[in-house]
This record gives C-alpha cells, structure tokens and sequence, in this order.
C-alpha cells in the first residue's frame, strides 16, 4: 500500500525548527521521503542539532540562521535554500511567541504594555509570516505547485485575556492565509493554518509546573498535553499532495480545548 503522506522528494523550510513543534515537523518530512529539508532557527546550534537528526535519517538538509522579522535576513535565507536544493516546495511557518528573548513568564495585562513589547509579538507570529511569503511565494507560483502551512494558536480563535496581541497577531495571520489561499490557488499553491493549544515543549516545560498542568486539563476533552508529534501529524498532511483540495482552512489541532464551528 502507497504512503499518501509521501512527500515525493520535495524540500520543506520550517521557520523555529530547532525545538518542539518545528523539529518535530521538519523530522516528519523527513520520514516521509523529502528531497530536502532546510532547518531554521534563530539559535544556529539548535538548528544544526535538528539537521544532524535529519542527516542520519539519510536525507539532505541545512541549517539555517535568520530573524524572521527581519524581510532582508528573510530573503538571505530563501536564497540559501534555492542555492542548496533548487526550490522550496513547502514552507511551514512554525515561528512563534514573542521571538527568542522574550521572557514568556513575564504576561501583562495589555493596559500595562508598550507598542515595543506588541511589537515583539506582532514581528514572529504576523510579521514573519509575512516576511516569509514574500520570499518564498513568487518561486512557488513560478513553479506552478507548493504547500504553505502556517502555525497558529488557538488563542486567535478564542481569545486569550493575558495574551491579547499574541491573540490578535495569531488571528491576522490566519485571515493572511486565506487572503493567500485565494491569490495563489491557481497555481496549485495552497496555504493553511493549524490552530494548537498548549503542547508539551520545552518552552512549555519551563514554564509550568505538575499542578498547573492538572488545573489546565480541566479545559481539555482529552486530559493531556498534546505532544509535538500531534501538531507536526497535521503539518505533515497540509504539506502533502493528500491535501491538494484543501486550502484557507484553519484545523484546531487541541485536545478539545476548544471546538471549530
């Protein structure tokens, strides 16, 4: 029987791939037969750590550092991978919270934030996005066929009262991608979200102890943190041709923490 998750030696770049969800997904690809996987992050050595994984799967792959809310480091970056395997077929963007220095124990109301803390938001989960299309879509729509698969939260579809611009920048970026499902899908490019809740990484981790975790499950249907294994599950079918007729969707991927209309 056929793998109809076979990736059929096309290349992925997954933008935060260096841990959790983004390493996760970029091993998926990997497993199922990608041409090429480019690894990015903003910490260089976690991103090399990933392509070490991918190498020993025997697939290509490169690391590659940018700043995603930086357009310039953006398109540097798309060069590299055009430069290495060709093309970029599949483009996750996975990149997220408040950008690699942020202290995420550090939640403020919104009425005791400044525009440069909403900038720190606004830059990885919208502007990123953003950047990230820009660069990479055009070689897509040249080549007539491509995958974008963007990571947000459920906290832009419900609402999350101590995360108000990390709600609103998640959102935005979800009403992106169905602006860009329209734009792009004559050319056999498709573009999606995943919506996710709280999911066992290591930033998770850090964060949150036993008890709070117990307290957090009484929101969950199904009473556990989900794993990136979940997410990267529903990365893997966006980017593969199993879903070719689906485009501008958002699919919460969640526990049941909260439900899709």
């Amino acid at each position: 029987m056929s793998n109809i998750l076979d990736i059929k030696e096309r290349v992925a770049l997954i933008t935060g791939a260096g841990q959790g969800v983004g390493r996760q997904a970029a091993l998926h690809f990997a497993a199922n037969n990608a041409g090429g996987v480019v690894v990015n992050d903003y910490h260089l050595v976690r991103a090399e750590a990933v392509v070490e994984e991918i190498r020993a799967m025997g697939i290509k792959a490169i690391a590659v550092q940018a700043d995603i809310t930086n357009l310039g480091a953006v398109v540097d970056m798309t060069h590299r991978a055009e430069d290495a395997f060709g093309r970029i077929d599949i483009l996750v963007n996975n990149a997220g919270n408040a950008g690699p220095t942020q202290d995420l124990a550090d939640i403020k109301q919104f009425w005791d934030t400044t525009p440069e803390e909403w900038n720190q938001w606004l830059g990885t989960n919208f502007f990123g996005v953003l950047n990230c299309c820009k660069a990479i879509l055009p070689g897509m729509m040249k080549r007539q066929y491509g995958r974008v698969v963007t990571v947000i939260s459920d906290a832009g579809r419900v609402g999350e009262p101590h995360l108000a611009v990390y709600s609103g920048a998640k959102a935005a970026a979800a009403g992106f991608m169905r602006a860009i499902a329209k734009a792009v899908g004559r050319a056999n490019v498709t573009a999606n979200c995943i919506a996710l809740s709280s999911i066992n990484t290591p930033g998770v981790a850090a964060l949150i102890s036993d008890e709070s975790v117990a307290r957090m499950m009484k929101s969950y249907v199904i009473r556990r943190l989900g794993e990136p294994d979940d997410a990267a599950n529903m990365i893997l079918f966006l980017g593969s041709d199993a879903a070719s007729w689906i485009t501008g969707q958002t699919y919460p991927v969640n526990g049941g923490y909260a439900f899709s209309s």
